[in-house]
């Protein structure tokens, strides 16, 4: 297998995340291929930028990705997160914040 992707670990813990809202910390490392510690680290970066919200609920976390917002690089800022993460619906249900 090559040694990159076409997704940055971001948008992987995005995707992972509109599949299952539910996930822990640990399954979306588990499913991405990266550290714990990363993976809360992205989180972090997607909670503080808006593309996620987080909700405790118990002793859990459950995220909300919010699709209406456009994606970051230049190249891509007419797209919105819900453009990217209807690639990868085909498989899964998607679970996105509706469009305001």
């Amino acid at each position: 297998m090559a040694g990159w992707t076409f997704l940055t670990h971001h948008g992987h813990v995005l995707v992972a995340l509109s599949q299952d809202p539910e996930l822990t910390v640990d399954h979306i490392a588990a499913r991405v291929g990266i550290t714990a510690r990363a993976t809360a680290s992205i989180l972090n970066d997607l909670v503080e930028a808006g593309y996620v919200e987080k909700e405790r609920i118990g002793r859990r976390n459950t995220y909300t990705v919010h699709g209406e917002i456009p994606l970051r690089h230049p190249l891509n800022s007419q797209t919105q997160v819900a453009e990217l993460i209807a690639l990868f619906a085909a498989e899964h249900e998607v679970n996105l914040r509706p469009a305001q």
